[in-house]
């Protein structure tokens, strides 16, 4: 099976908007689309939203992603969290079906037509959400009371359920479900409970189901969810992730593997240029080489075979200097990639 190439999510905003105006434009965004509003009939919804997202996509597409998730520019907690708020104000942590909407996932179906036309293919769409565990980490600590736990689980699965598209220019490949503190920072739960959670928020069909992660410390209690497609893993910036991480347990639990092959840690890759007296590294001494990303994919290839079917960056970039270097790691990532899928056919 060919391995595709994926993006975790999250992508500098333009050098013409400031992070401040594109938030209040966000949740304006999403209060309209749930009251039944034209979001583009409203300029400063239209300047500050609509044209920053579609103008982004487009940029991510044009790197040659087989499939291009949609550009978090907003708060991953936020997103989920914020309607989290909304519902906790009436007593609950249950989130109504009308309000789990991802105002980006709305406007790239409003505009698939002309965005597929434009881009000359069909749209293949990867929706990125935050994860059960990792929003209730953000919002109640890691005291596990199971009511609320499934709550989140539900509310998650809501707002995964309803960024699932499928027309003639649009369709969701991949939904997934981010974790980054697993491993790390747990809720204070036996498996079975991590396990019930996360088979509750996976509960939908139609497209491949992965969920990113940070560490791969306790992926044995991951194997076991039934409804669970894809174990994303960083590699390029913690090479040890993979370590942990077998072939024959995969096969056994028949689960594939996202492994990322291209660094996203900005910072880390920053402080190491500075100690090289780089104070102002361009782009390209940002980015890994290409033979770099290649021989990384071969290697973690080697390791896992058909069970690799997705790599891409480790991780998000909207940290990243601007949009024209995080473009090139894309576009770097994808033609090492090719190249090296090219080389062992």
């Amino acid at each position: 099976m060919e391995t595709r190439v994926d993006d975790i999510g999250s992508f500098p905003v333009p050098s013409t908007i400031d992070r401040e105006s594109y938030s209040k434009a966000y949740r304006l965004a999403r209060e309209s689309i749930i009251n039944g509003r034209d979001i583009e009939k409203n300029e400063f919804l239209r300047t500050n939203f609509c044209m920053v997202v579609l103008d982004s996509f487009k940029k991510k597409y044009s790197t040659g992603l087989d499939v291009v998730n949609y550009p978090q520019h907003y708060d991953m907690v936020n997103q989920l969290g914020d309607v989290i708020d909304v519902a906790m104000e009436h007593g609950t942590f249950l989130v109504e079906e009308k309000q789990a909407v991802i105002p980006e996932v709305y406007l790239i179906g409003k505009e698939a037509k002309g965005l597929s036309e434009e881009i000359g293919d069909k749209i293949s769409l990867r929706v990125s959400l935050v994860g059960p565990m990792e929003l209730y980490l953000k919002k109640v600590g890691t005291s596990p009371y199971m009511d609320v736990l499934m709550n989140f689980a539900e509310t998650v699965r809501r707002f995964a359920k309803k960024s699932i598209l499928n027309s003639e220019h649009v369709k969701t490949e991949v939904v997934s479900l981010d974790e980054p503190s697993f491993g790390f920072q747990d809720i204070t739960a036996e498996r079975d409970t991590i396990v019930e959670v996360l088979e509750k928020a996976f509960d939908f069909r139609g497209v491949v189901r992965q969920i990113h992660l940070h560490s791969s410390v306790k992926v044995a209690d991951l194997l076991c969810v039934k409804n669970l497609d894809v174990l994303s893993f960083e590699y390029a910036g913690s090479p040890k992730n993979i370590e942990s991480v077998s072939r024959r347990a995969l096969d056994k639990a028949d689960k594939q593997v996202r492994i990322g092959v291209s660094r996203t840690d900005i910072d880390a890759i920053m402080a190491e240029l500075y100690d090289k007296g780089v104070t102002r590294p361009s782009a390209e001494e940002i980015v890994d080489s290409e033979e770099a990303i290649s021989k990384r994919f071969v290697l973690a290839k080697e390791k896992f075979g058909d069970r690799m079917t997705f790599t891409g960056p480790d991780c998000g970039l909207g940290g990243w200097p601007s949009q024209e270097t995080a473009q090139l790691l894309l576009t770097r990532t994808v033609k090492a990639v090719k190249k090296a899928r090219a080389t062992s056919t």
